[in-house]
């Protein structure tokens, strides 16, 4: 096969790209970044300057830990619409930094104990409570319930209820996120509402108080069902959260939860 003009040797190619020869090997190998030519013969790879940018992007992008799939498809991606592909990756990136943090934070308070959730074991009250519900995949329980929360208070509007707000959760999760996760948003009421309605007899409940953000709530449920299986009594849902403070009302660091679990001998 004849030459291509202005290809250069895989060496010189590195050195205008201030790039190593192992990383060209390696994208070629890992399909990021393919040769302009390889010769049939001595399987020598040969590169043009019109590479030099794709090389420059796989180099800068690998350097930020972008898997490779993403990478390739920005690569295949036409020079105006690469900034659609790679602002998606950095929403993506946010979250996954935003996760990373509450895990350190978590971490955090494991690390200073986790006795500072007081269980208590006392009778709840019968309450009604008109609900919105939803299913949604673990991961998104959060927006979920605010989803659900925001139709509830809309639809009570102008009705009577007694604050708090309440979440309702089953007490089993789902095997995986396909198979989705109940979500209910509950506001008490005596009212008669074109809502759903739940009613919870009075019941014999272990309960405690979480205050903090809701990525640790984990902890405060951690506590409380490590205090009822220890004195061999059996949870009964559904879990109940009651948001004494909520996300209006103060900092992430400053919300207050009440846990609620029904507990029978």
């Amino acid at each position: 096969m004849g030459t291509v003009p202005d290809e250069m040797t895989i060496g010189r190619f590195a050195r205008l790209c201030r790039l190593s020869v192992k990383q060209l090997r390696h994208y070629d190998e890992a399909g990021l970044l393919r040769p302009a030519r390889v010769d049939q013969a001595t399987g020598y790879r040969y590169y043009v300057p019109a590479q030099a940018r794709d090389a420059l992007t796989v180099a800068l992008l690998r350097e930020i830990d972008l898997p490779l799939a993403v990478i390739t498809a920005v690569l295949a991606t036409p020079e105006p619409d690469r900034g659609r592909l790679l602002s998606a990756e950095r929403d993506r990136l946010a979250e996954r930094i935003d996760r990373d943090r509450a895990r350190l934070a978590l971490l955090d308070r494991l690390a200073s104990g986790l006795a500072e959730h007081e269980v208590i074991r006392t009778t709840e009250p019968a309450r009604r409570f008109a609900v919105v519900r939803a299913t949604a995949d673990p991961a998104r329980i959060g927006p979920a319930y605010g989803e659900c929360a925001g139709q509830l208070l809309a639809a009570l509007a102008g009705q009577p209820w007694t604050p708090p707000l309440w979440g309702l959760y089953p007490l089993d999760l789902p095997d995986s996120a396909a198979d989705g996760m109940l979500v209910t948003a509950a506001a008490e009421t005596a009212a008669i509402t074109r809502l759903e309605t739940v009613d919870l007899p009075a019941a014999d409940v272990a309960t405690t108080v979480h205050h903090g953000p809701y990525a640790e709530l984990r902890l405060a449920y951690h506590t409380l069902f490590a205090w009822i299986h220890e004195r061999g009594l059996t949870p009964v849902g559904p879990v109940r959260e009651a948001y004494l403070v909520g996300p209006g009302e103060a900092e992430p660091t400053d919300l207050l939860t009440r846990l609620i679990l029904e507990v029978r001998p």
